[in-house]
């Protein structure tokens, strides 16, 4: 029996969508809604759609790859429900079927498997546009900070069950990416890659864990999952929380910044939590290992080939920088001269 998922080529591609697309219009059969418009959003680990209803209302409906068990998913639904359950924090919430059902199981076409489906309550508010100011990026900050705080309150079930990212989930991703380096990267620059991962993971195996630094984390605050409405953020899409480094966290933010920013965003979430004092260091390794992780991850996709190329000379020039123990995050890193 066929993955749900297959789509290694533009036909299956498009074959996925169409049958991903009759899948969709089955499960909202599911719910209690008065629907009158299904919009694709994406295709990624999640084939999402937004729904809109006669009530004005919208949700987001989620088919799941099988990247996730059942478990897993309805665990992150029962996070996303205790953080909605605090005063300071809006997050997206699941919706339950007709039968009270938070993960459906949707019959598709003969031969493939049979995919899980979700239904979320839509965050309303905008992507940042353009440049972000100073607030901007303090507020993405203390966002953090607060969801940390909570994510740390939260007493799991004893059936929680989420992703654990760090040593091993990297070196899955390192193994990944040995198959297509050659799409994007040089001998030499692979070789520069292999050392940066190799010193990640040393680091990484002598980290002192504890609940202040280690505990539940969003795992994809990037700037397409925060949304901002009346100037203030809200995050979406949790389908990658789980278990990691606080500081893996920010650094998965940070990527996108300059590293004024990056400053910004750390003065935020220091006035919510408290960092240890050498925590650029740490920082920086996470932010090297949340680096290759999105190369490992697109690395398979042809269609982003020529991004990833145009990409090598900012993060070859932060490899280099890391391995030669150069302090790098609030800096501005001359990109390298590619050959």
């Amino acid at each position: 029996m066929y993955d749900f998922f297959r789509f290694d080529t533009d036909e299956e591609r498009r074959s996925l969508l169409v049958r991903a697309r009759k899948v969709a219009l089955l499960a909202i059969q599911q719910y209690d809604l008065e629907w009158e418009q299904i919009q694709f959003i994406q295709l990624s680990d999640t084939i999402t759609y937004k729904i809109e209803t006669s009530s004005k209302k919208s949700y987001l409906l989620r088919i799941h790859s099988d990247r996730l068990s059942k478990k897993e998913i309805h665990s992150e639904l029962i996070l996303l429900q205790a953080l909605n359950e605090l005063d300071d924090l809006t997050v997206p919430e699941g919706l339950a079927s007709c039968d009270g059902s938070y993960v459906l199981e949707i019959d598709t076409e003969k031969g493939y498997k049979r995919p899980y489906v979700t239904m979320m309550r839509w965050i309303e508010g905008e992507h940042a546009s353009g440049d972000f100011t100073d607030s901007c990026a303090n507020k993405m900050g203390i966002l953090m900070g607060k969801l940390h705080e909570a994510a740390a309150s939260f007493v799991p079930p004893p059936d929680f069950v989420r992703p654990i990212w760090g040593a091993d989930s990297f070196n899955r991703d390192m193994a990944k990416l040995e198959r297509y380096y050659t799409r994007f990267l040089s001998e030499k620059a692979w070789k520069s890659y292999q050392a940066a991962a190799e010193k990640v993971v040393s680091e990484l195996t002598v980290m002192h864990r504890n609940d202040q630094k280690y505990g539940l984390i969003h795992a994809d605050l990037h700037t397409g999952n925060i949304v901002f409405k009346d100037d203030q953020p809200y995050p979406i899409d949790f389908g990658r929380c789980g278990y990691g480094y606080y500081l893996y966290d920010m650094a998965g933010t940070l990527l996108e910044l300059w590293p004024k920013h990056r400053w910004m965003f750390i003065q935020g979430y220091k006035s919510v939590r408290t960092l240890e004092a050498d925590y650029v260091r740490y920082l920086e390794c996470f932010f090297i290992m949340f680096m290759i992780e999105n190369y490992c991850h697109h690395s398979s996709d042809p269609r982003e080939t020529a991004s990833l190329i145009e990409e090598q000379q900012y993060a070859q020039a932060y490899i280099r920088e890391y391995l030669n123990d150069n302090q790098f995050l609030f800096e501005v890193i001359e990109p390298m001269k590619m050959n």
